[in-house]
């Protein structure tokens, strides 16, 4: 599906189904140097199953037009823009890492919009390492090779797919390959520097669910109950073994998640 958000061409994935505004919506919002693509299990499930679905490609990644956006700020006010775009009066969000925190600053902004919130892959705040910064900024090459390992836990490293012939890490690096240059610093950078997310959780109303990978390296396990715990209504699903590219190493297990809480029977709206 393509839109005109802020004067600028975007591109969302809308599950195989058209998005009908009627239904209760669920947007999907990927994280940093990825796109639509990593939520296909999840937004095909949502969008046959009588939801409205809007995976978009964030500015300047995937298929929508840039320019990036240098801040979550930013990125969370293209989002409202998209459902304004969409005709999409209020919607669930799911977000993962990058996404989560657009997700939390979206809904934290928007609370008569928003009517539910996934954080997958989360922490507040979201810490880059200096190391990793001036990889991506300098050596793309070995950023993505440093983010890849890190994103994996063991069943990403060991193969782990559950198609045959399909590669989780190989996947894992095309997936950064394919963007163009300069998105994963500027994604790193958001990220890093977002410094709103302790207030945006205390702000948050809407019931909130935390999807965590335990052996997640990137944003680490250990603060999902402290973040939970500083929501209003907030409930947290741990997936054992996985790390942070939790939606390809248990696909199946995030999406279960998911519809648990945002289901037919539990709609968003």
């Amino acid at each position: 599906m393509e839109l005109t958000v802020k004067d600028t061409k975007a591109y969302a994935y809308t599950g195989g189904r058209p998005c009908d505004p009627a239904l209760p919506a669920v947007v999907f919002i990927h994280g940093a140097a990825n796109d639509h693509s990593v939520w296909n299990l999840q937004t095909r499930w949502f969008a046959h199953h009588g939801f409205c679905v809007l995976a978009p490609d964030l500015p300047g990644h995937g298929r929508s037009a840039g320019p990036l956006l240098p801040t979550v700020e930013m990125q969370a006010g293209w989002l409202v823009a998209l459902l304004d775009a969409a005709g999409v009066a209020q919607a669930a969000l799911v977000g993962h890492s990058m996404g989560s925190l657009i997700a939390l600053e979206a809904a934290a902004r928007l609370p008569q919009r928003v009517t539910r919130i996934a954080l997958v892959g989360t922490a507040v705040p979201m810490p880059v390492s200096d190391a990793l910064l001036a990889a991506a900024r300098d050596d793309r090459t070995r950023a993505e090779g440093m983010v890849n390992l890190w994103s994996h836990g063991p069943r990403g490293a060991l193969g782990g797919n559950r198609q045959p012939g399909h590669w989780l890490m190989g996947a894992g690096l095309r997936l950064m390959q394919r963007a163009a240059p300069g998105v994963l610093f500027n994604d790193l950078g958001a990220c890093n520097d977002y410094q709103r997310g302790a207030e945006a959780a205390t702000a948050l109303r809407c019931p909130a669910l935390l999807v965590v990978g335990s052996r997640d390296l990137m944003t680490s396990p250990r603060g999902a109950a402290k973040l939970a715990a500083s929501m209003a209504d907030a409930r947290t699903a741990v997936i054992e073994g996985c790390g942070h590219a939790l939606m390809a190493e248990y696909p199946d297990a995030v999406l279960d998640a998911l519809r648990g809480f945002i289901g037919p029977e539990n709609p968003p709206a």
